[in-house]
């Protein structure tokens, strides 16, 4: 995924799917110095890591 659309995404009041190795994940930060995000999976917001952007995919 670009840095700008997953910029789009964090700001955007709908949920929109965005998946990480098969699970649908949450982004909640997005760093545009080092193109990763903070995300977690929605069936564990208690799990949260950073990951490249490069990992996230749009469904």
């Amino acid at each position: 995924m670009d840095k700008q659309r997953a910029l789009e995404i964090v700001e955007s009041p709908e949920l929109i799917r965005v998946t990480y190795n098969g699970k649908q994940i949450y982004i909640q930060h997005v760093d545009e110095n080092t193109d990763k995000a903070r995300i977690y999976p929605l069936d564990d917001p208690q799990e949260e890591f950073d990951v490249n952007l490069s990992q996230l995919i749009e469904q």
